[in-house]
């Protein structure tokens, strides 16, 4: 078996090993070291990146005992020593956030009596699902400042490998589910839990915690997080909007939230008023297509750029004015072609029967109900032809 030396010291990042095995499945390239610094992917925690002799590793799982370095491509054969150099960076990030994790658990679990149930350390964000059905904000507030709290304390974070029997001497807050030996992570009178993940050696190297909310998820609580660094990314990220929006609203932070609910409900409002009068326009429109038809018994319109709302918004108010007449709307754009197609109460057609006939020229398809339909598709044909095609049948 591969010597794990990021049990050893998760803070060794480069290394020299023995190749034991190369060989490739279904994800790739892979090599078997003798000992390597490279974490796997296991227990909610990603798997390293970095360097194989100047080769990416970019995956890192443990199958059937082995420890495989996927990495972007085949080192030469001779290749039997390899030079390792883990990205310190991902490394100490995925630290910061599972030793975190560890902590809030705890403390949701002693302080609260609502356990975990399950971990995943995101690109972003990291989330534990709690057995609970809500969190009250005062629960929220009262867990972020005893998390912080612990973190502060600068506890010693402690790992030991021993039996299950052993193991369960402490005070665990779940049963063990392994047999032999148990890697155990301890943070003295805090936590006592069986781990395979890497941990700085103290909670202060967490640095913070912030609970970002939380959502429901299969009757129980997703909880939202960062820690260590990403709590001063997520920081800097929101100064940077917070900068941006005072240079379109100049008020106060505090009175930001104010200024731009205003401004939300006054445009709420104008665009409101823009949509009466919009449709007051499309009316009038309709009045004077219809003038304009002298009586016309197919009254026939080929727009430019009008959107499908629009055509229909026109076609039910010309269809209130009319009777015994059928109307055709047509829009042509760069490659689409839409139409409304309807009639007046008078009439009795089916105009899906028509639109069934048409859509094939254009490709297209539409539906509604039997006095108005509506479809699009392929500019095949341009509106004027497509309009005496629709003409021609009724």
């Amino acid at each position: 078996m591969t010597r794990k030396l990021y049990y050893i010291d998760p803070y060794q990042m480069e290394f020299e090993s023995k190749v034991i095995k190369r060989d490739q499945d279904e994800h790739g390239f892979f090599l078997v070291l003798e000992e390597t610094a490279f974490y796997p992917s296991g227990g909610g925690q990603p798997h390293d990146k970095g360097m194989l002799n100047g080769v990416k590793v970019i995956d890192v799982e443990e199958a059937d005992g082995e420890v495989r370095h996927y990495i972007e491509e085949s080192l030469p054969a001779e290749t039997e020593i390899v030079r390792g150099i883990v990205d310190q960076k991902r490394r100490f990030d995925h630290m910061q956030q599972h030793n975190g994790q560890h902590i809030i658990s705890a403390v949701f679990h002693d302080q609260f009596g609502i356990p975990t149930t399950s971990f995943h350390l995101g690109k972003e964000t990291s989330t534990i699902d709690l057995d609970t059905e809500q969190l009250s904000a005062d629960v929220m507030k009262a867990a972020e400042e005893r998390v912080n709290e612990i973190i502060l304390g600068n506890s010693p974070v402690e790992t030991k490998w021993m039996s299950v029997e052993e193991a369960e001497k402490y005070p665990l807050r779940k049963s063990l589910a392994v047999d032999g030996k148990v890697r155990l992570v301890i943070i003295p009178h805090i936590d006592y839990n069986g781990c395979g993940g890497t941990h700085p050696r103290t909670t202060g190297e967490v640095r913070a915690v912030k609970f970002l909310g939380w959502t429901r998820s299969k009757k129980q609580v997703r909880l939202e997080f960062i820690c260590g660094t990403r709590v001063l990314q997520k920081l800097e990220e929101k100064h940077e909007i917070l900068t941006n929006m005072k240079k379109i609203i100049p008020r106060p932070e505090p009175q930001l939230v104010q200024e731009v609910e205003e401004l939300v409900q006054a445009g709420k409002a104008k665009d409101k008023q823009i949509a009466e009068l919009e449709e007051q326009l499309i009316h009038y429109e309709a009045q004077e297509i219809i003038s304009a038809s002298q009586g016309d018994k197919v009254i026939h319109r080929v727009f430019k750029d009008r959107s499908m709302q629009s055509l229909q918004t026109l076609g039910k108010s010309m269809v209130t004015e009319i009777e015994d007449s059928y109307i055709i709307l047509i829009s042509e754009q760069d490659e689409q072609l839409q139409f409304v197609l309807a009639h007046g109460e008078e009439i009795e057609r089916n105009m899906n029967e028509v639109a069934k006939q048409v859509l094939p020229l254009i490709e297209g398809k539409g539906g509604g109900r039997p006095h108005f339909v509506q479809g699009g598709g392929r500019k095949v044909i341009d509106g004027e032809a497509f309009a005496e095609q629709v003409k021609s049948l009724l």
